[in-house]
């Protein structure tokens, strides 16, 4: 079995180790807060905007000159494959007045139970306080 190591708990760490788990790789996060997804919860606070319901073509025109770097993205995991992994998880979503997509219980923390609940049973470790320092001589990474 291959292994890897993320480093960052936060939203995309945690999506990369989703992804790297279910390719077949045993995975291991580290990062040094003291639990997963912080500054996720915190952000949850004012009712987490998950992502945006307008039409493809405007929301992709909001990347200006980087559109073309990550429209490829958009398409592969947009707003409605957004909404389904959440409802995979357990969250309902809902599209507020102002087109942003929020869990409908408004709360961040039940979208993040789910979500770790899901990678430790997919084999994820967690290494908490686990600040990475860079590279030994040797190659390894150096976490203090």
């Amino acid at each position: 079995m291959k292994n890897a190591i993320v480093i960052g708990a936060g939203p995309a760490g945690l999506m990369a180790a989703g992804a790297l788990a279910q390719a077949g790789v045993q995975v291991d996060v580290h990062d040094a807060m003291p639990s997963a997804g912080r500054k996720f919860l915190l952000a949850g606070r004012g009712g987490l905007n998950l992502t945006h319901s307008e039409p493809f073509e405007l929301f992709a025109s909001r990347f200006g000159a980087r559109r073309a770097q990550v429209e490829p993205w958009l398409r592969d995991f947009g707003a409605e494959q957004l909404r389904a992994w959440a409802g995979e998880l357990g969250v309902a979503t809902f599209v507020g007045s102002s087109g942003r997509v929020f869990p409908a219980e408004m709360k961040a923390a039940p979208l993040l139970r789910a979500w770790l609940q899901r990678l430790r049973a997919a084999g994820v470790r967690f290494h908490m306080r686990q600040r990475w320092t860079g590279w030994a001589p040797s190659g390894a990474l150096q976490f203090s």
